[in-house]
């Protein structure tokens, strides 16, 4: 197997490494890295491990299969609702894989969309970054991943960190199809399923613009209020309170105001935080 550091590749489970020689000599296969919680050492019972295959189109699905079916009975295999992905779980260990399928120039286009462009999303802008970021290298016998890796290493781009705070600021209320404003329409015809979609999308945007404002590659979807307490040295005041309050407000009744009325509490703390910076 041809790997960027030998000494890492010991670290990682054995289960990791046989994934590594099966796909890794493919001639198709580019680079392999492993990414989430277990690159960095967060990674509890619960977590799975999320490898990314570097390659121009996925490796045959049948040397796939054979690879899963050697470890879980029933994997779930050529997965497209996030793009190509095999899952399953190794049954001796019980750990759970994630195997994702994506192309060189497709993350090289995600990285210039927020370094070089300084493109936001709503919500989550700079999570592809921070993947990059925070991928351990596990095949890369070109040295692709590496340059990939020492590019995306840089500060974070001052331009892009006021662009990603002026599209998610107003979509928390001030615009007129601000998420706030549609939580209070949906609560008006009673629709619990959009008052909690809409709230979902408010705290998204809220950390895009949280993690922006400390200059902090957004982590996706998990650990958001641990990571924000760890890594973000500006942060509202009464932070995690403010959020258990406005989730256990979500489901109905609403008729006490609390859900708007926390909902305005937080985005208080947070304007607090961004006139200080002068943002």
């Amino acid at each position: 197997m041809e790997n960027a550091d030998e000494g890492r590749i010991r670290a990682v489970p054995d289960l990791v490494r046989e994934i590594t020689r099966r796909l890794g000599s493919l001639p198709q296969v580019i680079s392999i890295a492993m990414g989430g919680s277990a690159s960095v050492g967060n990674a509890d019972e619960r977590s799975d491990i999320d490898l990314y295959i570097y390659c121009p189109e996925p490796p045959p699905l049948t040397v796939r299969a054979d690879l899963a079916h050697a470890h879980d009975p029933s994997p779930e295999l050529d997965n497209q609702a996030f793009g190509p992905s095999d899952e399953w779980t190794d049954a001796a260990s019980g750990l759970s894989v994630d195997l994702m399928y994506w192309t060189p120039s497709w993350i090289s286009q995600q990285l210039d969309r927020v370094l070089v462009a300084h493109l936001p999303s709503v919500g989550y802008s700079t999570c592809f970054w921070r993947t990059v970021l925070q991928s351990q290298p596990l095949v890369d016998p070109t040295g692709w991943f590496a340059e990939l890796q020492a590019s995306a290493r840089r500060p974070y781009p001052e331009p892009l960190r006021w662009a990603i705070i002026a599209n998610n600021r107003p979509l928390l209320r001030d615009a007129h199809s601000s998420f706030l404003h549609q939580i209070e329409r949906a609560i008006a015809r009673h629709d619990p399923v959009s008052v909690q979609h809409r709230v979902s999308a408010l705290l998204a945007s809220y950390f895009d613009v949280l993690f922006a404002l400390n200059r902090v590659p957004h982590p996706g979807e998990k650990r958001l209020l641990t990571i924000a307490r760890r890594e973000c040295p500006l942060l509202p005041t009464d932070l995690e309170a403010l959020i258990g309050e406005l989730i256990a407000e979500t489901p109905p009744p609403w008729g006490d105001g609390r859900l708007i009325g926390g909902a305005h509490d937080l985005i208080d703390r947070l304007d607090e935080l961004l006139s200080a910076e002068g943002l």
